[in-house]
């Protein structure tokens, strides 16, 4: 299974700096998922990211340097929570990540969702 989630977010859950992600829905699924960047990113979101990514002492890629429209890794979620003490938790729900993992990019249409995917392991 897959899951599209905007840049610069599905950077900083790939290289193992966000730990939740967040969602208006709750789910059931656990185990490991592959990270689909999806293809739109405004300079606003990147703005928003770049500045909650520095107040955890992160240094996010230049905005054209983000890879988008495809599998950029993987992550294992472990839970679903409406609550966290996670710097990264807003909103309605989390999905607890752990694990992550980047890949080389895998250019893929995402979809709306958890969606169907075989992910290349690296050679």
């Amino acid at each position: 299974m897959a899951l599209s989630i905007r840049q610069p977010w599905a950077w900083l859950i790939v290289n193992g700096h966000k730990d939740i992600e967040n969602r208006n829905w709750s789910t059931r699924v656990r185990g490991t998922i592959a990270v689909h960047a999806s293809k739109g990113m405004t300079r606003e979101e990147y703005g928003d990211a770049q500045a909650l990514a520095e107040d955890q002492g992160v240094t996010l890629p230049a905005f054209d340097d983000l890879e988008r429209g495809g599998i950029v890794g993987t992550v294992e979620i472990v839970d679903c929570v409406d609550q966290d003490a996670s710097p990264w938790f807003f909103g309605d729900f989390g999905f607890v990540l752990k694990n992550a993992k980047p890949l080389p990019f895998q250019f893929l249409r995402g979809k709306l969702g958890f969606f169907p995917v075989e992910v290349e392991a690296p050679k």
